[in-house]
C-alpha cells in the first residue's frame, strides 16, 4: 500500500475541492431558483414585509447533518387573527423546502424548533402567512463547514 505524502494529499484534496466547485454554480442556481418558486406559491406572488418573523441558527454550523433551527412570528394569535403557517426554505439545499409548520389559534404562540439540514454555507429564509393574508418573512445566513445533504 502506497503512502500519501502531506503535500499528495494536500494537491488532491484541492482538486476535489476545485472539481466540486466547477459544478457548484449551476446546482445553486437551480436550487434558489426552486426555492424562490416555492415561496412564490406559498406567498401567490406577493410580497412579503420583512419583520415581525425572527430566526434562531448558528452563524457557523461545523456539520449540517443536524442544524438547530428556531423560528417565531411576533404576530397576535387569537380568534380570527393568527399566524396560520410559517414555511421555511434553504436556498442552496438540493431539495430547497425544509419545512412548513401550520398553527390555530389554540397555538398560543406562532413558535417551532427542531433541526434541519444544509448542504453548504446558504440562506434559510422564513416566511409566515397570517389568516388575514398578511405575509412576513426574514432569513439568515449559516456558514456550513460540512455539507449535510451529500456533501
Amino acid at each position: 500500500m502506497r503512502q500519501l505524502s502531506r503535500r499528495a494529499a494536500l494537491a488532491l484534496g484541492a482538486s476535489g475541492a476545485a472539481a466540486t466547485f466547477i459544478g457548484l454554480p449551476d446546482s445553486v442556481s437551480a436550487a434558489a431558483k426552486e426555492a424562490a418558486d416555492q415561496i412564490a406559491k406559498f406567498t401567490g406572488g406577493k410580497t412579503a414585509e420583512k419583520s415581525k418573523v425572527s430566526i434562531e441558527l448558528p452563524e457557523i454550523a461545523e456539520n449540517g447533518n443536524t442544524v438547530p433551527l428556531s423560528v417565531s412570528v411576533d404576530a397576535p394569535m387569537v380568534g380570527d387573527n393568527y399566524v396560520s403557517e410559517i414555511l421555511v426554505v434553504a436556498d442552496g439545499n438540493p431539495n430547497p423546502g425544509v419545512a412548513t409548520f401550520r398553527f390555530s389559534p389554540l397555538s398560543g404562540k406562532a413558535e417551532a424548533s427542531t433541526r434541519i439540514r444544509l448542504a453548504a454555507t446558504q440562506n434559510i429564509i422564513a416566511v409566515a402567512k397570517t389568516s388575514k393574508g398578511e405575509l412576513f418573512t426574514n432569513q439568515k445566513l449559516v456558514k456550513v463547514t460540512i455539507g449535510g445533504c451529500g456533501g
